[in-house]
């Protein structure tokens, strides 16, 4: 089963870019991705770009409504996210609990609604 782990963060919160608490990070980083790798479970994940670059999409009234940022008003930020392939919920909080954002934000995991099973 695939389950997507979602890292939100706080900028506030987070290590600020080139500090050692930073560098620590970026490695914990490096630790799990080559853990989930050596495991065999990880089927993506990469970071996202800053909410400064996201635009949201909705339809109102039969038009088309584009706005900057993401949609919702919250302090923590999605930051990126891995999709890894595990057979239960309890594996997947287990790698989530490796993230090290976990330690100054919030770390999601959800199920993979899977519309193709027969893997077409």
């Amino acid at each position: 089963m695939n389950y997507m782990i979602l890292i939100y963060g706080d900028p506030a919160l987070e290590p600020a870019c080139g500090t050692p608490e930073f560098n620590e990070m970026m490695a914990g980083y490096t630790v799990l991705n080559r853990k989930m790798q050596a495991d065999g479970v990880i089927r993506s994940g990469d970071g996202l770009q800053g909410i400064e670059t996201a635009k949201s999409v909705r339809l109102r009234a039969g038009k088309v409504e584009t706005m900057d940022g993401p949609f919702a008003e919250t302090r923590e930020h999605l930051g990126g996210y891995y999709i890894i392939d595990v057979p239960e919920m309890d594996t997947a909080l287990s790698y989530a609990a490796l993230v090290p954002a976990v330690q100054f934000g919030t770390v999601e995991v959800r199920p993979v609604m899977n519309f193709n099973p027969a893997g077409n």
